[in-house]
């Protein structure tokens, strides 16, 4: 599937991808080979996203509710290693701030695809379900024509550490990926935020401002590109195209 010529209107394609840390090599120098295929999907993703449009608009999630401009620069110092990151290719503050992870990965994965800016809209954790629709739709109307949605899934499958995996966390992310596969608003919508909670699905609020913006148009299709939990966290890598 490729990814549409954007309307003049509305955002008519997305991609959604995780936020682990670990996509960036330098924070992973002795796993860089292991955590290879999540890292070469994600980044495979945004590449078709900078495609279609250089400039994009990013949904992820954080402590609360917030907008990051582009002319911001951020680094990962707080993850282990100074690797500098910026939502744009030309930003105008000079010195870089403390960033949630969501907007730092926009910010790297902006940088790999070439694109040339990203605004970053963070919505809290344990936003309800109908602010997160409120917001998607709020977002379709967007200057920016394409959406880059981050979020991992839940953090508790059996690949997980010992005494963390509940047997919940399966079931779960299999609903996640066939909602994303088939472009399913309305499956998306019924993930239960407190259930998410209990299994640290962190990607449920920025998946659900998917669905809310997924309402707005008609037509949508999806594909999921990568779907698997090899750290006892469920990472997905999915696009969605509007007609």
């Amino acid at each position: 599937m490729t990814l549409p010529v954007t309307s003049e209107h509305v955002i008519s394609c997305a991609i959604v991808v995780p936020q682990p840390p670990l996509l960036v090599p330098a924070l992973v120098p002795g796993a860089v080979e292991r955590t290879a295929a999540v890292r070469d999907a994600t980044v495979a993703a945004a590449r078709e996203l900078a495609e279609v449009s250089p400039r994009w608009l990013a949904v992820g999630v954080g402590t609360r509710r917030d907008t990051i401009d582009p002319d911001t620069r951020g680094s990962f110092r707080g993850f282990g290693v100074d690797v500098p990151v910026s939502l744009s290719s030309a930003p105008t503050e000079a010195v870089p701030r403390e960033l949630p992870l969501a907007a730092l990965v926009a910010g790297w994965l902006r940088e790999q695809a070439g694109a040339d800016s990203v605004r970053v809209e963070l919505v809290a954790e344990h936003t309800d379900v109908a602010d997160c629709v409120a917001l998607g739709e709020q977002l379709a109307e967007s200057k920016e024509r394409v959406l880059l949605v981050l979020g991992d899934g839940s953090t508790r499958h059996d690949t997980a550490p010992p005494g963390w995996p509940d047997d919940r966390a399966e079931g779960f992310d299999t609903h996640v990926r066939t909602a994303l596969a088939d472009a399913d608003c309305e499956a998306l919508l019924a993930l239960d935020p407190a259930f998410a909670a209990e299994l640290q699905a962190q990607g449920r609020a920025a998946w659900q401002v998917l669905a809310g913006l997924g309402r707005v148009g008609a037509g949508w299709r999806g594909e999921v590109l990568y779907s698997d939990a090899p750290f006892g966290v469920a990472y997905h890598v999915a696009r969605w195209a509007g007609s």
